[in-house]
Parts: structure tokens; sequence; C-alpha cells
């Protein structure tokens, strides 16, 4: 049997396909080859179509038919994994009656701001375990102050999971996990996030029904089949959101364990078996894909909007060919990068940062010694740096960081960034062979019970690399200054 994973990234959507009984990866594929567009009509905005989503979804399917390996009819399951905190809202005929407002998106950082001091931090923190933010409750506001006769067309709110499985099932529902990502599920009362809604003024109808997050989510349509090229009727069995699932991806399901990613944005991932929230709502707790009442699994999230799409963008103007070509660059410069620092933080509202909108910033420039290669060791090891800054508030609430497991992509290919992180962080650093969308295949095996539990379905997942690096005083002044230009900013 061989089940697909689906990972609708706000850069691209990614698919694999895995063999049930070995759990290799068949085969791959990516759409588009250059990044979705992300749409900005005001600083500080971000919004996507989400029909664009389902249109590089069919192709990237599509993509996966020209493998030899790839046979249809012997899908078992999908699983999809998405970008969180999205909001698309449809209307009574299942269309989107707005561009979905995604997860970098920062106009209702002042909503939420204002409902946490309104509502009182502590009923926040001890319900939802966050403060409302610029979540997906928050957007659905504002929508509703600036947009009214666009709010009154609304059907259904959703998360952008929630969208793709509606395209392919017809089924309009969500999930826990994903309701909490939204801050729409109230841990304490274990149900909607009444209180918030209230607030807000939201209709709870418009809030999609329940599904597990293993189990049948529905069956794909004979109108979708027939886009996707598969067969009708195949179940999907999971769905999470990107950095729970990546956790999944990593077999991150126990408490004191640890996950990592470092693509367009960068995140931190600790499972906890108890309530643990950060007073100032710098880091946020959701329900993990294995959370139940009986069972608590907390996903304690360090989100970083600012990192990869930092090293993307350096590529882009710098006109380096590859990123390999900048990671060498990167390692003739040596520790501190000759005293210029890049302070990461350039795409939105960072929650580690309360809610500040910082900018990114090159620092310390000196035009007659720094090269591409200073700007772009000072852009991995500034990255490194705000992992750092991160771990150390999860530290504060609990959450240790001896081991982080990771990917082996994105920034983790960098070998100054890895290293900075192990280095700065005592930390080691464990790289495997796996993604989002190979999660949530796997996902999709745990959810048909084809795999009898979690340790079966990772039985095959090994470590690619283990990246151990002493502390040292040069590394340990570079993030110093680091963090004093960043704490001038705050």
């Amino acid at each position: 049997m061989q089940f697909l994973g689906l990972d609708i990234g706000s850069s691209s959507i990614k698919a694999s396909v895995i063999d049930g009984e070995t759990g290799v990866c068949l085969a791959s594929a990516t759409h588009p080859e250059v990044e979705l567009q992300i749409n900005a009509p005001r600083p500080g905005w971000a919004e996507q179509n989400p029909d664009t989503w389902w249109e590089s979804t069919k192709e990237v399917v599509r993509l996966l038919h020209k493998s030899p390996v790839f046979n249809k009819d012997k899908i078992g399951g999908i699983g999809i994994a998405y970008q969180m905190h999205g909001l698309v809202a449809i209307d009574k005929n299942l269309i989107p009656v707005r561009p979905s407002i995604i997860w970098c998106d920062s106009r209702a950082v002042e909503i939420g701001e204002k409902a946490f001091a309104e509502i009182g931090k502590e009923k926040c923190l001890t319900h939802f375990l966050n403060s409302p933010g610029n979540f997906t409750a928050s957007k659905i506001k504002w929508v509703k102050e600036n947009e009214p006769e666009t709010y009154n067309k609304i059907y259904k709110i959703m998360l952008p999971g929630d969208y793709i499985v509606l395209k392919l099932t017809g089924e309009i529902i969500t999930t826990v996990s994903g309701l909490s990502e939204g801050i729409m599920w109230d841990f304490k009362e274990n149900g909607l996030a009444n209180i918030l809604l209230r607030y807000y003024d939201i209709d709870t109808t418009s809030i999609p029904d329940i599904a597990p997050t293993f189990g049948l989510q529905g069956e794909i349509t004979e109108k979708a089949a027939r886009e996707l090229g598969l067969t009708k009727g195949i179940p999907i069995t999971y769905r999470a959101g990107d950095q729970p699932n990546n956790a999944l991806s990593l077999n991150v399901l126990k408490p004191g364990e640890i996950a990592a990613t470092a693509g367009t944005s960068g995140v931190v991932y600790g499972v906890s078996d108890e309530i643990k929230y950060d007073s100032l709502s710098r880091v946020n707790t959701f329900a993990h894909v294995n959370h139940s009442p009986e069972n608590p699994r907390l996903g304690v999230l360090l989100c970083i909007n600012g990192t990869g799409i930092l090293n993307s963008w350096l590529k882009k103007i710098t006109g380096i060919q590859s990123f390999n070509n900048m990671n060498s660059l990167a390692a003739d410069v040596p520790v501190g990068s000759d005293g210029l620092t890049i302070l990461p933080f350039g795409n939105g509202a960072e929650r580690i940062l309360q809610n500040k909108n910082i900018g990114s910033q090159i620092l310390g420039i000196d035009l007659n010694r720094h090269t591409k290669g200073h700007i772009i060791r000072a852009a991995h090891e500034g990255i490194a740096f705000s992992f750092k800054y991160g771990v150390d508030i999860m530290e504060e609430i609990g959450i240790e960081t001896n081991v982080i497991r990771a990917g082996n992509a994105n920034m983790f290919l960098s070998p100054v960034f890895r290293e900075t992180l192990a280095g700065i962080t005592g930390a080691a650093i464990e790289l495997y062979n796996t993604d989002g969308s190979i999660g949530a295949a796997r996902g999709a095996g745990i959810g048909t019970a084809y795999y009898k539990s979690a340790k079966d379905a990772f039985a095959n997942l090994n470590i690619v690399k283990t990246i151990r690096s002493e502390k040292n005083q040069k590394l340990d002044m570079a993030y110093q200054t680091w963090k004093s230009k960043l704490n001038a900013n705050l």
C-alpha cells in the first residue's frame, strides 16, 4: 500500500508518496518551481488566493504521475499538512469571499492585543493558552470590522488545510488542533473558545464541524479524482498544521522532544504533557496532533517569521546562483562576521518580540572590509541567534532543548547556521531525511490504522547527521553583540 502526503505551504505545494511497508519515499514533487506569490496590498499585509493552492495541488499530483513507481490504485490514504493561522472564508456556494489572510499578515495585531487586555490576560492564558494575538480569530474580527459586506457573505470560516479537504471531499470540517492554532479552542472547557468568539461577535455556526486529526475526514469525490488523476473514494485520514506536522514527521510526539524547521520562517516546537504558557505570549501553545483531554499533548511553538526568507532575499539581490555557493562564501568568513550584525526580523510582526515589527536590519557595515560572504555569514548567524533568543524564552517556561531534531533541508543545509545554533544553545542537532509531505503521508498511514502505532510508522526513520559544537568565547561575544542591538530596537 502507498500513502500520499500533501504539504500546502505559502511558498509552494509539495507532494510525496511513501511505501507503507518500508516507509521509503517513492516519489516527491513540488509546484511551482518559483515561489507562490504573496500579495501585500498594504504594509504588513499578506494574502493569497486559496484557489492558487488548489491549482498547484492538482499540478503537483500530476507531476507524481510521471514517476514509474507511483500507483494511484495503491493509494490507501492521503494526509495533509498546511500553513497555519490563515483565514479562508467561504460563502454558501463554497467559494472564497476574499483572498486568504495568511500566517505572516500582521493587520490584526491591535485587535488581538485589545482582546487580551479586555478579556483579561489570565483568563485568555488559562482557557486558550495564548493571547488572541494575530491569529485566525482576530483576523476574522478584522474582516467583520473593516469589510462588513464581505463578512455578511461568510457561510463558514476555515483554515488553509480545511479548504483543501473541502476541494478534495466536499466536506466542511476542521480539527481540534486546527481550532487551537486559530485561538478558537478552549482547553479548560474542552470546546469552542466561546469566550473569545462572543467577545468578537463571531457566529459559532460559521465554525466547521470537528473531525479527528487521525481518522476519516472524507473521501475524494469523483470531480476531485478526475482533476487529480486519482481514484474516487480514497480517504483523507490525517490533517495538521505545518509545525505540528513537522514534529510528527520527526517522530516528536512525547514530552521533552523538540523539533525545528527553518524554511521561510523558523520554528522550535516542543511537546509537553502539562499546561505551559508564556505570560507575555512570546511563544504559543497549541493542541499537538496526538492531544486528547485524557492524555494531554501540547505543542509549545516558538516562531520567527524572518529566517529562511532572509536567505532567499539575499540570494535574489546578490545574484548568487545557488544556496550552496552562499554557504561556501559564508564558511570563508570568521565567527562574528568581522563585526557585521544582521537582525533577521523582516517578515511581519514577531511574536517573540511581543508582536513588534522592527524590520530586518544590517548593522555595522564597513565598506572597506565587508564582502558578500560577510553579509551571508552575518545573516546565517543572525538567524541562529534568533533561534537562541527564542530557545531561552522556552527554557523560562520549562521546555528543555538538549536535542533538536530537524529535516536535512533549508537552513539546516548551511554549516554556518547549524554549527552556530548547536554552539550557542549547547544542543545536539539531529538531521533526518524527511519533510512535511513525507510526514503527512506517514500520518495518513497512522490515520488508516495501517500502522498499529506511531512507533511502527517511524520504525525506518534514521538519523542522517548529528551536529555537536562546543561553545566558544567568540561565538558568545557575537551573540551578546547581536542581542544588544536587538534590545536597542525593542
